[in-house]
């Protein structure tokens, strides 16, 4: 269940939340995700949202709609949504985190840890 907040629409909520589902593998290239009527009814939204979520999807090359059975994940899907969130990352949650990091007087030996641990969880995905 998505736990709905007001920072960003709806739709947005819910394509943000089906992308996460793909990243993490519970969608995986070419699978079937849950119907317009299926999410609709899950999470207590109009259909026309849905629709709107499966259509900023589709012209973001994540599903494709395939005509009378339904949306399907693309390919290219994961690469696709990892790009995408790779420069929103760079773009605006970074130089957020670097601001706040200035503010604090963070440094670098505090943050060193954490450097450690990425290069731990890099090292354990190769």
């Amino acid at each position: 269940m998505i736990e709905f907040k007001n920072n960003k629409g709806i739709f947005q909520q819910i394509a943000d939340n089906l992308c996460e589902r793909i990243l993490s593998g519970e969608f995986k290239p070419g699978d079937k995700v849950p119907s317009v009527r299926e999410l609709a009814a899950l999470l207590g939204v109009n259909h026309n949202t849905i629709m709107r979520t499966f259509i900023e999807l589709q012209h973001a090359n994540i599903v494709e709609n395939r005509r009378g059975i339904g949306y399907y994940v693309t390919t290219t899907a994961p690469e696709m949504i990892q790009q995408q969130r790779r420069e929103e990352f760079f773009k605006s949650e970074l130089p957020a985190f670097i601001q706040q990091v200035k503010l604090l007087n963070i440094s670098h030996q505090d943050l060193q840890p954490l450097f450690d641990q990425l290069n731990e969880n890099q090292n354990e995905n190769k």
